[in-house]
């Protein structure tokens, strides 16, 4: 019973300290989001409350309703930039209604698990888009060091100094939500001239209400909202599944990302109703979270749940925070995020590999649109990919003294990369029996089919007597049902040639 009790105590410490990390990380997330959902509303061409709001209504819901844990979910850039025409053209009223959409083609998306597609995203893909994404944040804010004065960078070197060198004296608190705290009551205190929260745009009064977006029901709405939400929704939904992979790798741990599918598609449809624009998992803020002690999904219910505390009633306090002050975070998140060790890997790792992860970051930053490059680098894995494998297959020709028979040994894989040379190897055949071996050999698509049919009507064609042997039984099926001049056998019951 000593044990147990112990054991129930160490417990109840571990649960109060955990849950304490979480509630400061929260904090710090809340703060650091308030800038960043204001840009994102510039960007989409709508009042600064459509992002805040939906920041608040994206991290409650998606905290309560199956986010992973530890990730940050919130309006983004990914989708702002993708609803600029809608708004501009239409209204904001078609996007909450093209929201809405969104997250209902979220959830059918997690429904019918195309969370698994991620599976066909390299290592190398991953490393260029984390690489791509801290470039960006850097990148970001450039604005607020253009034009200033020098109290701006001596606040962004102090906060910074703050960050780095507080975790040696206690990593009780957070030494982010030190710096804010220390740089704004300088910043207040001493009235040091530097940009504010304030100066990026009006923040808003009281707290958001449920309406459902004034768009007609009909055949006309639904034409103009239905390319927006699927982009958004696949927008939304890659950068969610990269994040989630992400955090997976910070925190040792695994999420089910069937489950975050469908938890974003929620969270965008509550964040419409609350006049809110789409948003998705944001690596930048979930770096700030799990780097200061963030774990669970308390720290994301804390983060919306203390933003919408900021806004309605702690409004024009935190409109003087200074922005020095969530530049040295968003620099930290920057250098952290950025895999440095990829640097040295461009000359260990096969050059195939690094090229994709090149182009990933290439793509990214010069689009700034992270969904085209991990497309890029996907396509690009996939080109490598098999060329590799068309590499690796072969044939050997085995002709008798006489030169009248001649056996050709098939080894590797037979799939349209590999049929141009599978078709050369037989050109000027003229023996008068030709068997080919594909004991060590796999058909994986019709190209390949297709490759026998021309080798072997060829064959024939010039006097040969042609004989297939060795099929597996999945190649024996693919022959049987697409072949036209060579059929296995399988399919009677005999014994394949």
């Amino acid at each position: 019973m000593t044990f147990t009790f112990s054991a129930y105590r160490r417990q109840r410490f571990t649960d109060a300290a955990a849950a304490r990390r979480d509630l400061l990380a929260g904090i710090v997330v809340a703060l650091a989001l308030i800038p960043e959902a204001i840009g994102f509303s510039i960007i989409a061409g709508v009042d600064p409350r459509v992002g805040l709001y939906a920041s608040v209504a994206i991290a409650i819901t998606v905290s309560l309703i199956g986010g992973r844990p530890g990730m940050i979910s919130a309006a983004t850039a990914a989708v702002a930039v993708l609803v600029g025409p809608l708004v501009r053209d239409h209204g904001v009223e078609y996007l909450f209604a093209a929201t809405i959409l969104m997250g209902v083609i979220q959830i059918v998306a997690g429904a019918l698990r195309l969370d698994l597609v991620m599976q066909f995203v390299s290592r190398s893909v991953i490393t260029g888009f984390v690489n791509a994404l801290a470039i960006l944040i850097f990148m970001a804010q450039l604005p607020q060091l253009v034009g200033v004065g020098w109290q701006t960078y001596a606040m962004v070197a102090g906060g910074l100094a703050i960050i780095y060198g507080f975790p040696r004296i206690t990593r009780a608190i957070p030494s982010p939500l030190v710096a804010i705290l220390v740089l704004s009551a300088l910043a207040i205190g001493l009235g040091v001239p530097v940009n504010t929260v304030g100066d990026m745009g009006r923040l808003p009064e009281g707290l958001p209400s449920f309406a459902w977006p004034q768009v007609p029901l009909s055949l006309d709405s639904l034409r103009i909202i239905l390319p927006y939400s699927l982009t958004m929704a696949a927008v939304g939904l890659l950068e969610s599944l990269l994040t989630a992979r992400i955090v997976d790798d910070m925190t040792d741990t695994d999420s089910d990302k069937r489950v975050e599918c469908a938890g974003q598609g929620g969270a965008n449809i509550v964040a419409a109703l609350v006049g809110g624009m789409g948003g998705c998992a944001m690596i930048g803020q979930s770096v700030i979270n799990v780097t200061s002690g963030g774990r669970g999904r308390l720290s994301t219910f804390v983060a919306g749940a203390f933003l919408l505390f900021l806004l309605a009633v702690l409004g024009p306090w935190v409109g003087r925070v200074p922005m020095p002050a969530l530049v040295a975070i968003m620099i930290m998140v920057s250098i952290g995020t950025f895999s440095w060790n990829s640097i040295a890997n461009l000359r260990r790792h096969p050059p195939t590999s690094s090229a994709v992860m090149l182009v990933t970051v290439a793509v990214v930053v010069a689009t700034r649109d992270l969904s085209l490059g991990v497309l890029a680098g996907v396509l690009l894995s996939g080109i490598f990919f098999s060329a590799k494998v068309q590499r690796m297959f072969a044939v050997h020709r085995e002709a008798s003294a006489d030169d009248v028979s001649a056996t050709y040994r098939v080894s590797g894989e037979i799939f349209f990369a590999s049929v141009d040379r599978f078709t050369r190897a037989f050109a000027g055949e003229r023996a008068a029996t030709v068997l080919i071996d594909v004991t060590a050999a796999h058909f994986w698509d019709i190209s390949g089919v297709g490759a026998l049919d021309k080798i072997v009507v060829r064959l024939r064609q010039g006097g040969s007597d042609v004989e297939v042997v060795g099929y597996d039984r999945a190649s024996a099926d693919l022959v049987d049902r697409f072949a036209l001049h060579d059929k296995t056998g399988v399919e009677l019951g005999l014994a394949p040639h």
